[in-house]
């Protein structure tokens, strides 16, 4: 008999879940509060415009493509992937840089911006490779135990981990210019961290970018979470859209037995996939008193990462710009310890703009175009008013936009926005303190020391996500759900029942 799994969440990690697990012939049913798939990889139309919610480019796509071909299909039979060249332009007060995947083109920016620091790309390049070959199977492998640390992979990766050192302190290795080396730390706002704190070993993000490109799908980055969403679908897999989970249920060693959903109805499951956020979901869906290592009082003391200010805009025109832009704070380090220390508004905020209408006609209608704008911003451990500030702050984002960058008169043209501040975060997509990026990748806070994929606490218990090793970012969200997924299947293997006759 076929065993019944229940997946809360339709984010990437629970999708990547649920298409595995049905290809491998498991009754998977999916529950999620939004009448959508995709989470914060989610997408809305508004006005005739098309805007990712979240994450607006894929990098590393061969992890995708292994997981579709691990469910029998082909991702691009689903999606439709173009690499930018120029994958982002940096804007800094008194100079403009654009980054490059192709080495040469990089090289040249670098000779005309930072002279000198080129040979510095090169060593980085090759060194962090060597991270990269070093690291990829920690990333790809269960971290549950501490005598995982003792493992041959993990003793080959050690030398690797930069430990004691942050990405900044890695980078300057490479680079003298400061400028440049902003250029190659501000991946850590992936992670929603400072350069300043972020482990050394991340210096792999920016290498990534620069080693395997960067690409953007037609339709917006949401097109992979419908894909996964469709591919399940086609195994068998049930998605249950407007059917929040309110609880789970246990009986009484501990076990997840089920769920109970916000209508009130029951849900019987013989093992639960979390993809929701974890802080949320282990303070709201848990009874109080059976988590003692994530109770409420200790996730609470936990660190977590930035949140994020969003901006949508459908525009009455096209700019002639670049699909990215990162326009940086004048004093980027005051800036980062605003959000992440002091737990203040900055009043010359960091800013990322997405131009996606340059590369995809799709999103918006002719002539016109869907930009996408988000601040970091400081989680709501801060207690800031949005609701006060948030008009005030839209200003001051907007007015540093057309003033530092090429979308100058952006006001003018609005036809159609949006807003999710911290507190939508938090109320409407159920985000802990609105951490967009979820707990904080502190050495203190990954592998072994991260919520483990096979939860610990519970029993039938599994998380998928950003929560859980090896963390943040849709690569490793992805990589989250093909560990998972191998762990369940293999220990579900080890205690089937052996059939009447088999030998």
């Amino acid at each position: 008999m076929s065993r019944s799994i229940a997946v809360i969440g339709a984010g990437p990690g629970g999708l990547a879940a649920a298409m595995l697990l049905a290809s491998k012939g498991y009754e998977v049913d999916v529950y999620e509060k939004h009448p959508f798939v995709g989470g914060r990889n989610s997408s809305f139309t508004q006005n005739g415009y098309t805007f990712d919610v979240g994450p607006t480019f894929l990098s590393m796509p061969e992890i995708a493509e292994e997981l579709f071909q691990e469910a029998g299909r082909d991702l691009h039979d689903y999606v439709d992937l173009q690499e930018l060249d120029m994958m982002y332009e940096l804007v800094f007060p008194d100079k403009q840089v654009k980054m490059y995947r192709d080495p040469e083109k990089m090289k040249e920016q670098i000779r005309h911006f930072f002279p000198g620091d080129e040979k510095g790309y090169d060593a980085f390049m090759n060194d962090t490779r060597k991270k990269m070959d070093a690291l990829r199977p920690i990333l790809q492998s269960k971290m549950d135990r501490y005598s995982d640390y003792l493992t041959l992979k993990v003793l080959k990766a050690l030398p690797e981990l930069s430990l004691g050192k942050s990405l900044y302190d890695v980078l300057s290795k490479y680079f003298q210019h400061e400028q440049l080396k902003l250029g190659f730390t501000f991946q850590a706002k992936y992670l929603g961290m400072s350069p300043w704190e972020c482990p050394g070993a991340f210096s792999i993000l920016s290498f990534m970018e620069h080693e395997y490109g960067i690409f953007h799908p037609i339709g917006g980055v949401n097109q992979l979470s419908k894909a996964m969403a469709k591919v399940a679908e086609e195994h068998g897999a049930r998605i249950h859209l407007n059917s929040g989970v309110k609880k789970l249920l246990f009986d009484n060693q501990n076990n997840v037995t089920g769920l109970i959903l916000e209508s009130g109805k029951e849900v019987e499951a013989d093992d639960v996939v979390i993809n929701g956020d974890f802080a949320h979901v282990m303070t709201n869906l848990v009874d109080e008193g059976k988590l003692k290592k994530f109770s409420p009082k200790k996730l609470e003391a936990k660190k977590y990462s930035c949140s994020t200010f969003m901006i949508y805009l459908g525009v009455d025109k096209t700019y002639d710009l670049p699909h990215h832009t990162i326009s940086f704070a004048e004093d980027y380090k005051k800036n980062v310890d605003e959000i992440m220390q002091d737990y203040v508004m900055s009043d010359d905020p960091s800013i990322y703009i997405q131009n996606a209408s340059v590369t995809d006609p799709t999103l918006a209608p002719e002539g016109k175009s869907a930009i996408y704008i988000l601040a970091p911003v400081p989680n709501n451990m801060s207690k800031l008013d949005w609701e006060q500030h948030q008009d005030t702050f839209r200003d001051l984002v907007l007015d540093s936009v057309e003033k530092k960058t090429g979308f100058k008169g952006l006001r003018d043209h609005i036809e159609t926005e949006r807003i999710i501040s911290p507190i939508n975060w938090e109320m409407d997509f159920n985000v802990y303190k609105g951490a967009t990026f979820s707990l904080g990748h502190q050495l203190s806070q990954m592998m072994t020391l991260r919520p483990h994929n096979k939860f610990e606490e519970l029993g039938n218990t599994w998380l998928v996500g950003g929560g859980t090793h090896p963390g943040s970012g849709l690569p490793t969200i992805l990589e989250s759900a093909r560990i998972t997924t191998n762990l369940l299947t293999q220990e579900r293997k080890q205690h089937a029942p052996v059939a009447d006759g088999a030998v």
